[in-house]
């Protein structure tokens, strides 16, 4: 069965602008793809998702409809979650936080088995940023997704971050540096394989 994976990307610039966060996901999609998975990605801030902690939060009293429940389905449907994102302050970006505020409802929501929904997909973690806490932002995501589900396979986060105290972004690099796309590439065969292992042999159910 042919893998899916589905990348978030959390930074705060809505299209056209480039993204630094974007970019290292989608090389990160890219080594998915380059071993059978099928990829698509949705930039958070390119939709209304509003602030709250159920699957839906319904109409606003500004009239705007949460769009997060299309995501939901998209994330649903997908074995591998890339959930990419800058840091600001030493921080996942305020649109990660919501992401996971979202997936937080995921916690009382189970399928047709009664098994947990998130139960049996892979997350990888894409951070960028021009000072260190790569580490840190990685911990937070990782942390909360296997909360909600989401299995973190070994070595499952790239991540690139800059000279402190200076303004090149990943972005602004002609080419990826071989020990991030190399991280890259690791995290990417470590995904493809526990999620294949998760799909032919998934998990039991819980014990009584």
């Amino acid at each position: 069965m042919t893998l899916r994976a589905l990348q978030l990307t959390c930074t705060l610039k809505p299209s056209p602008a480039p993204s630094s966060s974007q970019k290292l996901g989608n090389e990160l999609l890219a080594e998915l793809a380059s071993r059978g998975v099928e990829t698509e990605e949705v930039r958070i801030v390119d939709h209304h998702v509003a602030f709250g902690v159920t699957t839906d939060e319904g109409t606003g009293p500004d009239g705007r409809v949460d769009e997060w429940p299309t995501i939901r389905e998209r994330v649903l449907a997908a074995d591998i979650l890339v959930l990419s994102t800058p840091i600001w302050m030493g921080q996942p970006s305020a649109v990660c936080k919501m992401v996971l505020e979202r997936l937080d409802a995921e916690t009382a929501e189970t399928d047709e088995d009664g098994l947990p929904t998130m139960l049996g997909k892979v997350a990888l973690v894409a951070v960028v940023g021009n000072e260190d806490g790569a580490h840190h932002t990685s911990a937070e995501l990782f942390q909360a997704l296997n909360d909600v589900g989401f299995t973190v396979p070994a070595q499952g986060a790239t991540y690139w971050v800059g000279e402190a105290m200076q303004g090149t972004d990943y972005n602004d690099l002609d080419a990826s540096p071989d020990p991030v796309a190399s991280t890259t590439r690791t995290a990417a065969q470590r995904a493809v394989h526990v999620a294949s292992l998760l799909t032919s042999e998934p998990y039991p159910a819980p014990p009584e």
